[in-house]
């Protein structure tokens, strides 16, 4: 079996029955081969989830990979009785952000990315055969939006667009749209300092300049190739439009190549 993910104990138990604290760490591609009627591989891996106790936290760095075993781990996670904070230090893409959800404190690197898009998978047969693949496409992608509702508490609609969009979110769009509690903070040389601006934070008291706030990025494939097709659509149609009957017949040829010219130059000028 080849295992995905690692345990790491940071601390070891005390006499005074204190459990220590654990470490997950889920790199790569969430199980390179399905768990669908796999009953060995969660078995372990909630055996190991639960041979301890205590707060453990769950460091993320995976493209994604198989929606049910995401939806298992997510599922044992946010059963665990411990604290559980998700520290997203690189991607977490796909099933690993349905992962990421099951977090009681979500964090991000400041110089990670997290995305989500709408489910795929391979079929073939007849038409019968394809409306069951949709069909099932649909109820994986309302359960996975379940859990994005869960955390984020943005509508079932707007989600649903960001997951057809297939879009991408740095760590402060993230944060902005509640994918995540906060963006991860480095050591600084005067951590009372930083103690006094957290608990100031965490009143309201805080006063922060407008000008240290940065909008975050937001990036869809699907809505750059539209808003690419349209600006192509917006310059042709401002050229005036001359009709068959109003043209010299002799100039056609000219003109036309002229005008092919015209479209390469100005494609070529937005790419």
């Amino acid at each position: 079996m080849d295992k995905f993910w690692k345990w790491v104990r940071n601390k070891a138990p005390t006499e005074d029955g204190d459990e220590g604290e654990r470490t997950l760490l889920l790199n790569g591609t969430i199980a390179s081969e399905t768990w669908f009627d796999d009953d060995v591989t969660p078995e372990v891996f909630k055996n190991e989830l639960f041979d301890g106790k205590g707060d453990i936290t769950v460091w993320i760095n995976s493209p994604g990979g198989d929606c049910f075993a995401a939806a298992q781990i997510y599922n044992m996670l946010t059963d665990y009785k411990g604290h559980v904070t998700v520290k997203i230090d690189g991607l977490a893409a796909s099933a690993a952000s349905v992962i990421a959800m099951a977090g009681d404190t979500v964090l991000v690197s400041p110089v990670s990315m997290l995305m989500i898009h709408n489910p795929a998978t391979v079929a073939m047969g007849d038409r019968t055969d394809m409306q069951k693949a949709i069909e099932m496409l649909d109820s994986v992608k309302d359960s996975i939006i379940n859990a994005y509702v869960h955390k984020t508490g943005l509508s079932r609609n707007k989600l649903s667009k960001l997951m057809d969009d297939e879009t991408w979110m740095d760590a402060t769009k993230a944060v902005e749209l509640h994918f995540a509690d906060s963006v991860m903070k480095r050591n600084s040389l005067h951590p009372e300092e930083d103690q006094k601006e957290e608990a100031e934070e965490e009143k309201g008291q805080s006063k922060k300049n407008p000008k240290d706030e940065t909008s975050g990025m937001l990036f869809s494939a699907r809505q750059l190739a539209a808003t690419f097709t349209n600006k192509v659509n917006q310059h042709f149609q401002t050229e005036d439009f001359i009709g068959p009957e109003e043209e010299n017949k002799e100039e056609i040829g000219t003109r036309n190549a002229d005008e092919l010219q015209k479209r390469l130059d100005f494609l070529h000028s937005i790419m």
